[in-house]
């Protein structure tokens, strides 16, 4: 097990940096509802930004299922957990933009206009209650499995390691303690000094790229995990980081080209 410190991998320190520029985009245009539309509203920066995090880490969830299938001692419920895990990331993915609805101008089906807060062609938005899948389900389910992944076991586990053997026969990861510190109070920030109806966007952004840094962490590099990963300690690994970062940033500018492209729905 690598043990390289979170605060020096150039992976985790690309995804803190853009996740506090968007904040910082946010609040610098917040007197400006023009130009936060550019952020927050659909089709906008940071609705990009989590499908292309989200796509990019159902990739490489997808990459180390398929390496693993060869490797001696892997189980079948490690593989199971993790062909789960590629579908669920790949899922949210599409259904953030909605299965491509807008980009490729689809009306929705008769069933979505009725059922859907939205009328668009995805399921976080059916209706339940008197809200949506999304914020009357999801959400909390999202909140309490965000917090014992990231803050609950982690903290657990650096007094019992065995807790975090058992994660990982099971075919996941736990993310660095301080790494995800820095993901939470980024996400408490973003409700507590942004005034929009869909600042809620931003911690979600701030989650897709957590998750995408900690992901290539975790299983790429083997930093703060005990399994082999799919690139041995050295210099290829410290030049694979840096190259995967330099993707990070790609992905903001990608992120913010689409917002500009598609439209996003509000802004014009």
């Amino acid at each position: 097990m690598a043990n390289r410190k979170w605060h020096s991998h150039p992976v985790i320190l690309m995804a803190i940096a853009i996740n506090v520029f968007l904040l910082g985009l946010t609040l610098a245009w917040s007197d400006d509802q023009h130009a936060l539309g550019r952020v927050l509203v659909e089709d906008g920066i940071v609705e990009w930004m989590q499908f292309l995090a989200f796509t990019a880490t159902a990739a490489m969830l997808g990459f180390v299922f398929v390496e693993r299938r060869g490797q001696p001692g892997t189980s079948k419920f490690e593989l199971l957990v993790l062909a789960g895990l590629t579908a669920l990331v790949a899922l949210a993915a599409l259904e953030e933009i909605s299965w491509f609805q807008r980009v490729l101008n689809v009306t929705s089906s008769e069933f979505f206009l009725q059922n859907n807060r939205q009328a668009e062609t995805n399921l976080h938005n059916l209706a339940v209650g008197s809200g949506s899948l999304h914020k009357n389900v999801l959400l909390k389910l999202i909140v309490i499995a965000g917090l014992t992944h990231n803050l609950i076991l982690p903290f657990l586990a650096r007094k019992r390691p065995g807790l975090q053997r058992w994660v990982e026969q099971m075919g996941l990861y736990l993310p660095p303690l301080g790494a995800s510190i820095v993901y939470v109070t980024l996400v408490a920030l973003s409700h507590l000094l942004v005034e929009h109806p869909r600042k809620g966007e931003l911690g979600e952004t701030f989650g897709a790229m957590h998750y995408m840094a900690t992901v290539f962490y975790a299983y790429f590099v083997g930093h703060n995990y005990g399994k082999p990963a799919m690139f041995e300690e050295g210099v290829a690994n410290r030049r694979i980081a840096v190259l995967f970062a330099m993707a990070m940033l790609f992905l903001l500018l990608a992120g913010w080209m689409l917002s500009a492209g598609v439209g996003a729905v509000g802004y014009s």
